[in-house]
């Protein structure tokens, strides 16, 4: 895949990851999406009626 570099240890061992952000800019975006996805899976969630009725009343709609 182009754009995309690991970098290894001693041993030949993948330990990083280069993205090319000019390539690889779609990859990068799915990949920071997931871990945004994993850090927030355990917040407390909010019903969609309370966040459209929220955004209805902010917005004049009735």
């Amino acid at each position: 895949m182009t754009g995309i570099s690991f970098l290894t240890n001693e041993k030949g061992k993948k330990i990083a990851v280069q993205i090319d952000l000019l390539k690889g800019n779609k990859i990068w975006e799915d990949f920071y999406d997931c871990l945004l996805a994993e850090k927030r899976k355990t917040e407390k969630r909010v019903k969609w009626e309370k966040v459209k009725a929220k955004l209805d009343k902010k917005h004049g709609i009735k």
